[in-house]
């Protein structure tokens, strides 16, 4: 299982990408829309094949059923609200509600792991999992922004178990377990203009 990119909820997706691109200080690129789920994305491609993207419901789509990402039920202003893991053994990974869904979005084609309410697994605690059909994802095939991850913060009240069930499975120094009352990601970017955490 490796980091495949992370999320940045909101609800709208101008409000999204302006607030990433104000703390960045870099531009987000073109994405695209998710009919499956009625949502649309803007992306920012990160070093060492990881993405960045913001992601929020699409206003001129309709979703017949519980959108992904616990978007139905986002409010507030935009933050980091999911991690994303491309996972080896694909059907290993469906725990915590999850379930494969087939994806698309132009030529990209991809399997995820949805629970069928749209809620993230473990609230975020847990990663989404996803497998690729294509050979040129978008952490490879974004042009570099200049940002790079240096440490993803997972915090839950059950962090501890779950830094065990991923224990041999995902090895990356740059992911952090902490046992806390509230779930929450954060993450510290470098940037051209320095570090910065969302």
């Amino acid at each position: 299982m490796r980091l495949d990119h992370l999320a940045i909820a909101a609800e709208t997706l101008e409000e999204g990408v302006a607030w990433a691109q104000e703390r960045l200080g870099v531009t987000f690129l073109a994405g695209g829309k998710h009919a499956r789920f009625a949502t649309h994305n803007q992306l920012l491609g990160l070093a060492d094949g990881l993405y960045l993207e913001v992601i929020t419901t699409d206003p001129a789509a309709n979703c017949d059923g519980p959108r992904w990402f616990a978007l139905d039920h986002f409010k507030g202003p935009p933050r980091l609200a999911n991690w994303i893991c491309e996972a080896d053994d694909f059907d290993a990974f469906m725990v915590h509600g999850m379930r494969k869904v087939a994806m698309e979005r132009g030529d990209l084609r991809w399997d995820m792991g949805v629970p069928p309410d749209g809620s993230l697994p473990m609230a975020g605690g847990f990663p989404t999992v996803l497998q690729w059909h294509t050979d040129n994802p978008p952490g490879r095939s974004l042009a570099q922004s200049g940002c790079a991850l240096h440490r993803l913060n997972v915090c839950h009240p059950q962090a501890d178990k779950i830094e065990v069930q991923l224990a041999g499975q995902l090895r990356d120094a740059r992911v952090h377990f902490e046992v806390s009352d509230t779930v929450g990601l954060s993450a510290v970017f470098e940037t051209p203009n320095g570090p910065v955490t969302l």
